[in-house]
């Protein structure tokens, strides 16, 4: 078994752990019995993948060995919300909250030398071929090739200094080359930008990093927030960084690895399919081209692989969805309480929200809030704060009791939606909203929830049961 040195420290407030590190995180897993190691050889071609979707939300895998490789791959490290949580020393129902305060109150990073930088125990600038360097897998039937999935995209804005933080899916198409999708936002801005200009944009692709800055990654900022700064807000203490070896970008000192680079103006080259969110393939098509310049790795490094479409993949974007859609729906609903994208609505098309309703018309608002907060949901469900919005069976339930489709139903056609949504026409489709509250002027004991007196209080160890009904508990 590969042992991992690793740190971690006890942060103000009471049982908070803050996991510094990738590591100090995985051999915490592994400490809880919530990581798998898998000692056998495994294939990185769909193997890999299928192991980790057979535990997905149950354990975190560390497969040793894998074609050989001298580097070992981790997956599943966040595939659950309660770890998360745990991860960030706060309960489940502070998350988001936790989560919107950091992006409101970023921390600066801290700068560090490259002799105090653990990811620069290994640098390569010359002959660099990834797919010999690292362990990267194929993770489904139709996939273009090799995939770097959980590798941080980070680029510097020349003009203020300030970064940008993303993941994007690129494909290795090359020992020193990678297609690279980039969607119309920040890190798009900033490659036009220098494009414009005639010259290259420099990144890095950092894999292997603590939960915080990971899940800070994944923040809906507005275009000048420096995602590291969020992710030392969540950390409690400032991010350490180190400059790259060949680019000019700043990326986490204590990463696994670090891909430098350049993504090049006036080259586009076919990528994809990829196996998305969505549980579809992205097609076939022309996509931006990085071509690498340099790559640094720890002593013993880990590669990180989140499998599309598991919860990992689902969760990272979809607790900082919850953090932009909770602070919008406020906006016009003050009473909002809580919201939660689905993992069945693939954390991007299913919102529910939880309201106290104080005046009629307020579920709706909460509707139209919502489905302009992000063109991807297509789907709302507005309940009152009696309805658990986490428990499926609850929602569906608040539907089955609460909702009459010719009061209730928000319909709005030809709107802009997902790309990625097979049943749209190019990205244009219908969305809907449920409004599910109880009308304000009904007999309170027309919607009165039966219950059983005692239930809540009961001692169940007596009749051999246990006395938590959390989930793997």
């Amino acid at each position: 078994m590969i042992h991992i040195t690793c740190r971690n420290r006890r942060v103000r407030g009471a049982n908070a752990v803050a996991f510094l590190s990738f590591r100090a995180w995985l051999q915490h897993l592994r400490n809880t019995d919530r990581l798998l190691d898998v000692e056998v050889e495994v294939s990185l071609r769909y193997e890999v993948a299928a192991i980790a979707k057979r535990v997905d939300g149950q354990k975190a895998v560390l497969f040793h060995r894998t074609d050989g490789a001298p580097v070992p791959v981790a997956s599943g490290l966040v595939s659950h919300r309660r770890w998360i949580a745990e991860a960030l020393g706060c309960g489940q129902v502070d998350l988001v909250h936790k989560f919107r305060e950091a992006c409101e109150q970023p921390v600066p990073v801290v700068r560090v030398m490259e002799t105090e930088a653990p990811v620069y125990h290994q640098v390569q600038v010359d002959e660099i071929d990834l797919l010999k360097t690292l362990p990267i897998p194929t993770h489904h039937e139709h996939d273009a090739g090799p995939y770097i999935t959980a590798g941080l995209v980070i680029v510097r804005d020349p003009s203020t200094r300030k970064q940008n933080v993303a993941i994007h899916r690129l494909q290795v198409t090359g020992p020193n080359r990678m297609g690279v999708l980039l969607l119309p936002r920040h890190t798009l801005h900033l490659f036009r930008q220098a494009e414009a200009a005639g010259r290259p944009l420099e990144c890095a692709v950092v894999i292997g990093v603590d939960p915080a800055t990971l899940l800070a990654s994944q923040a809906s900022t507005p275009f000048g927030v420096d995602e590291l700064e969020i992710a030392s807000a969540l950390r409690g203490e400032p991010l350490p960084v180190v400059r790259c070896r060949t680019v000019d970008v700043d990326v986490p000192a204590e990463a696994e690895i670090v891909i430098e680079g350049r993504i090049l103006p006036d080259v586009r080259e076919p990528e994809g399919p990829f196996g998305e969110f969505p549980r579809y393939y992205g097609p076939r098509s022309d996509k931006h081209v990085i071509e690498v310049t340099g790559v640094l790795m720890r002593e013993n490094p880990v590669y990180h692989t989140i499998v599309p479409a598991g919860y990992e993949h689902l969760l990272l974007g979809g607790i900082p969805r919850e953090a932009s859609l909770f602070e919008t729906v406020r906006q016009l609903v003050p009473t909002v309480r809580a919201v939660h994208m689905t993992p069945g609505g693939s954390c991007r098309y299913h919102a529910v929200i939880s309201i106290r309703k104080t005046e009629e018309g307020q579920g709706k608002n909460a509707i139209l809030a919502a489905l302009a907060n992000s063109f991807d949901i297509k789907h709302v469900v507005v309940v009152d704060q009696d309805v658990d919005i986490y428990n499926p069976e609850e929602v569906e339930w608040a539907i089955a009791t609460r909702f009459q489709a010719d009061r209730d139903l928000v319909l709005v056609s030809n709107s802009q939606g997902s790309k990625l949504d097979p049943s749209t026409d190019d990205g244009v489709g219908s969305k809907m909203g449920l409004d599910c509250t109880v009308p304000l002027n009904a007999d309170s004991f027309r919607f009165r929830r039966i219950a059983i007196p005692g239930f809540a209080e009961m001692d169940w160890s007596r009749y051999g049961l246990k006395n938590s009904f959390e989930e793997g508990e």
